[in-house]
């Protein structure tokens, strides 16, 4: 027993130091004023999360299935609705200086975050798991080389990154973010030209069939950061104002974001490649090595392992950041941990089920913030943490979820993530509203 309180202390004495070192990462409370990082930082970490090679081959998945013109109107309508929900979680998240797990406290309990910040943070971890996989399968698909071991050493670099805290995340998109403007500007000009404006515009999606409904196409584009843009407050709340704090978001969505879809979308349309696969050969880098140019192909290997680190190291600090509060370690440590267990997830191909991925999150996440911006926007802006569980709070978010489940399956055609946040939202509002009444008669 005495020998296990030893160990635990020289744990924490370590974990300090290097906190010391690396600097604090604030988990377990408000990044103080003196803490807070410029707009350029800020926004270096938020661009540089969705502009990456995931996001173009989302933009080809899109074009597939609705063609180029209805496509690009999923994604710029997607892209908006983003803007205001990740912009107004992300205010939250300056306003009060924390992370998403201390914000959930004030809305779901002392007790009850764990529910909705477990979740987010585990689901984190298996985005981590997913574009971990993806790095591995593409080098291991174009080069020859082992998956598992291309796997591994993708798994170790994201992990180093994260560990270095939001400056690791400030550094990775300062090399990430111009490297994929240059290459995803050329790629997506370079395919053009092979063609006219006027054919891309009027590519009509896998050969010749759009089959993709706009409500599919919307949950998509919203699906693919609606639970790392739940959690915006974890880099929110490193802005100094609330200003900086929006326009950052505006970098990422609708900017980085549409940047990156536009790219694949554009190439794809462009190409017209009958039964194009977007996680196989038929992406931007896939398109790089086509040219059969050594030093292309080298900056292409360099590109893809730069870019993915990006999202990887984002995803991973979301969940480290979320577990370390829920079982009350550093995020450092936390980083390490969940990092090889996704690296050994990522050895599984979990990354093949990226579609459905997409459509858990549309169901599960987006009312979880809907709920928080309702209470924290229209019913209690200045509550602190009162009680262990909140269960309006959880019955609105299973209300949400419901609602999805049963337009999912019922109703395909309308989009499940916006469902689920409405419905969330005016679920907890109507909750909110009968029992405040209730609450003051008392």
């Amino acid at each position: 027993m005495a020998s296990s309180m030893q160990n635990h202390s020289k744990l924490e004495d370590a974990e300090d130091q290097v906190d010391h070192l690396l600097g604090n990462e604030y988990e377990h409370e408000p990044v103080p004023a003196r803490a807070r990082r410029s707009l350029f930082s800020v926004t270096l970490v938020w661009a540089g999360f969705p502009m990456i090679i995931t996001g173009a081959m989302t933009g080809s998945i899109l074009v597939l299935g609705m063609g180029f013109t209805r496509a690009l109107a999923a994604m710029i309508i997607g892209n908006l609705i983003m803007l205001a929900y990740v912009g107004a979680l992300g205010i939250l998240g300056t306003r009060r200086g924390v992370n998403f797990a201390l914000l959930a406290s004030v809305v779901f309990g002392r007790k009850g975050y764990v529910l909705a910040s477990g979740l987010l943070s585990t689901l984190l971890l298996g985005w981590y798991a997913v574009q971990t996989g993806i790095t591995g399968a593409l080098v291991s698909g174009t080069y020859g080389l082992s998956y598992v071991l291309m796997t591994v050493i993708a798994g170790l670099l994201y992990i180093g990154i994260t560990f270095i805290g939001v400056r690791g995340l400030h550094y990775i998109g300062l090399i990430s973010i111009p490297l994929f403007v240059i290459l995803g500007v050329w790629v997506a000009a370079d395919a053009a030209s092979t063609t006219s404006w006027a054919a891309i515009l009027a590519y009509h999606g896998n050969n010749g069939v759009a089959s993709m409904p706009m409500g599919v196409g919307l949950t998509v584009v919203v699906a693919l950061f609606i639970d790392a843009g739940t959690v915006t407050a974890d880099f929110n709340r490193w802005a100094k104002t609330s200003r900086d704090s929006f326009l950052s978001t505006f970098s990422a969505f609708p900017f980085a974001n549409l940047v990156a879809m536009l790219v694949g979308g554009v190439m794809t349309a462009a190409l017209a490649v009958p039964n194009a696969n977007p996680f196989g050969a038929d992406n931007m880098f896939g398109y790089l090595n086509h040219l059969r140019l050594g030093w292309v192909s080298v900056l292409a290997f360099v590109f893809l392992y730069l870019n993915l680190g990006s999202v990887c190291s984002h995803c991973l600090y979301n969940s480290a950041t979320g577990w370390s509060r829920i079982v009350g370690t550093h995020m450092r440590t936390a980083a390490v941990i969940l990092g090889v267990i996704g690296i050994a997830v990522a050895a599984g191909n979990i990354w093949a089920f990226f579609i459905q991925w997409l459509s858990l999150l549309g169901v599960l996440v987006p009312p979880i913030g809907a709920i928080i911006l309702v209470d924290q926007y229209v019913f209690r802006p200045s509550a602190t943490v009162a009680a262990d569980y909140r269960p309006t709070a959880f019955l609105a978010w299973a209300i949400g979820s419901a609602v999805a489940l049963v337009v999912e399956n019922a109703a395909p055609q309308f989009s499940t993530a916006l469902c689920s946040m409405v419905v969330g939202g005016v679920a907890y509002w109507a909750l909110s509203a009968v029992a405040k009444p209730a609450t003051q008669a008392i």
